[in-house]
């Protein structure tokens, strides 16, 4: 999967609360992603294995709506999804120091 900006705001989200479960809403808050650049990533996430998605059991009648969709990291996700995000803090850490030697010379 490609390291994009977006996917790297989706893996920090997600690894925020690695053991939760995820809506989408949120997800959109808490990224600044809106829902079509969130959900297609999501979906790549599903396709690769790195979450599982399922249905909040509620009575949708006593709610007044529908079920939510939610999405958890699999064990798969959680090694893979650590790593999208080790590699972009080492990639802000390399551009900091860049930065800083450029500001000194």
């Amino acid at each position: 999967m490609r390291h994009t900006d977006a996917l790297v705001k989706v893996a920090r989200a997600l690894c925020a609360d690695p053991r939760g479960k995820h809506w989408g809403y949120p997800l959109t808050k808490t990224t600044g992603l809106r829902s079509g650049a969130l959900y297609p990533i999501l979906n790549r996430m599903m396709a690769e294995g790195w979450l599982e998605d399922g249905w909040e059991d509620i009575d949708p009648a006593a709610a007044r709506r529908p079920p939510r969709r939610y999405y958890e990291i699999t064990p798969d996700g959680l090694r893979e999804l650590g790593a999208v995000v080790r590699r972009a803090d080492l990639e802000e850490a390399r551009g900091r120091s860049r930065a800083g030697r450029a500001a000194l010379a």
